[in-house]
């Protein structure tokens, strides 16, 4: 058994593992008729597929399962169905990936978290007029970067990396609507480190009731406030959030313009989530905490 065989098989057992109690759980409120035959491929089996392709340096996702997956893995994946019947199978596998993904793959509080948001785009910006896939759902929006047409994808991590939660919006939603969401924060606690977007009085005091302290840098034409050594040490380290959607991008490829429908945007989209948090190696912080009575000048 191969290095690659290891991983897969990993892979596979906590999925089946987890689509079989999502199974039974719904056993009795599907609605409308079961189907007569049961499907070649199991949703575990299409999951660890999504998973696997978005874990490494594949782009194409139907070279991959025409030309790796059905060749070199058919001792791992016996009963293989032709490709478009594997994207319908896909489709229908959306919901147990998304529940995996928010009860199995998401890290724990550390009392140290970051927030950021990264713009997803569905097509080039000078085809967003033609655009129909996404039509009267993406909205145009700006990020550091420029204008872009699709969504936001709103992360929070803590220190080691870990994805503690994610909300996806259109993209002309404000970074700090997200944190309104009671659901959206109800992992984090101790102190959450921002950027600048996320100035706002009310949504520090909004938080701080909740627990969590909300620390930005001040922009420009901001009086200085006083701050400690350690949070101004800190936010300095807020690049690793933008590391990890640097990865979720380049490696995990969550972001490109050849999607024909919605479900394949989510999708792609939460496979890519769910084969971040398999890596073996995530940005992290590594700090000796040490109390002082030292603060800072911001």
């Amino acid at each position: 058994m191969t290095l690659t065989d290891v991983k897969i098989t990993e892979i596979f057992y906590l999925i089946d593992e987890f689509t079989a109690e999502y199974k039974k759980s719904v056993k009795n409120h599907t609605l409308g008729k079961k189907p007569k035959r049961k499907p070649r491929m199991s949703d575990s089996e299409v999951i660890t597929i999504m998973v696997y392709f978005h874990s490494g340096g594949f782009r194409n996702m139907k070279h991959f399962y025409l030309h790796y997956v059905q060749k070199h893995l058919s001792h791992l994946f016996p009963q293989t169905v032709s490709y478009n019947r594997f994207v319908e199978l896909m489709q229908s596998s959306t919901m147990p990936m998304v529940l995996f993904l928010k009860s199995c793959c998401l890290g724990n509080g550390t009392g140290i978290s970051f927030v950021d948001s990264t713009p997803i785009r569905v097509c080039k910006n000078k085809r967003i007029k033609r655009n129909r896939v996404f039509k009267d759902i993406a909205e145009v929006g700006k990020s550091t970067m420029g204008y872009f047409y699709g969504f936001k994808l709103h992360l929070v991590i803590n220190d080691r990396g870990e994805l503690l939660n994610f909300i996806i919006t259109k993209g002309n939603v404000d970074d700090r609507e997200p944190l309104k969401n009671k659901s959206f924060i109800n992992k984090l606690k101790g102190k959450l480190y921002a950027d600048k977007g996320y100035i706002s009085k009310d949504l520090a005091n909004i938080l701080f009731v909740d627990g969590i302290h909300l620390i930005t840098n001040i922009r420009n034409n901001m009086k200085n406030v006083l701050m400690e050594m350690r949070d101004k040490i800190m936010i300095r380290k807020r690049s690793i959030i933008e590391t990890v959607n640097d990865e979720l991008k380049n490696i995990c490829q969550i972001e490109h313009s050849r999607h024909r429908s919605f479900e394949n945007f989510i999708t792609n989209l939460v496979s890519g989530l769910i084969a971040y948090s398999f890596f073996p190696k995530k940005p992290s912080i590594k700090y000796e905490t040490e109390f002082t009575d030292q603060i800072a000048l911001f």
